[in-house]
């Protein structure tokens, strides 16, 4: 048997990367896939490569082809401040769409009986016969069980949207709410007495 001592091996202490520069590397990383410069499957190779490789020559090979950044404190505040002013101007055209939705008004329970499930749809059956190509066929569902309503998506394929969010499943819907079957949308509003 061989016993084999540290003596025979070249161990260089400062050859040891730390976390830290692992670290700084897959943020280079990062920040050039954000950028566009790296494919996603590029970024991934890279960083799992960034977290196993054992010398600083290995891991300055990660991020050699890269154009170093310069971006600066003001580069970084204004690219942000930009991308609030794109966000503040997103929820003031929605806030504007939504006022001018057509509304899609629910029954009230003591009204005349509707017929249940509402089947929404491109269907010649349904009873919320939607126009446009988004739509499926057999779209999605209304329910009313007393006095809540519940909307269910019944597999289509562009989706059902309850303000602004995927349902998957059913949801509770209240008068208010902007409903969405695929490209065609509706503000809820209260049938009434």
């Amino acid at each position: 048997m061989t016993v084999v001592t540290s003596y025979e091996f070249s161990t260089h202490p400062d050859a040891r990367l730390s976390d830290a520069e692992r670290e700084h590397a897959i943020e280079v990383l990062r920040e050039s896939a954000v950028e566009g410069r790296l494919s996603h499957d590029t970024f991934l190779q890279r960083m799992e490569l960034a977290l196993v490789v054992r010398g600083r020559d290995e891991l300055e090979a990660l991020t050699a082809d890269l154009p170093p950044a310069e971006e600066g404190r003001l580069t970084r505040f204004v690219v942000r401040a930009v991308g609030k002013v794109s966000a503040l101007h997103m929820r003031i055209r929605n806030a504007w769409r939504v006022e001018r939705l057509p509304t899609l008004v629910l029954p009230v329970a003591d009204s005349e009986p509707m017929p249940l499930p509402l089947r929404i749809g491109r269907d010649l059956s349904s009873g919320l016969r939607l126009s446009d190509s988004s739509a499926s066929r057999v779209h999605a569902e209304l329910r009313r069980d007393g006095e809540t309503w519940t909307l269910r998506d019944l597999g289509s394929m562009n989706g059902t949207f309850v303000n602004g969010r995927r349902v998957m499943g059913a949801v509770v819907v209240r008068p208010g709410d902007q409903v969405t079957f695929g490209r065609m949308s509706y503000r809820l509003a209260a049938g009434q007495a």
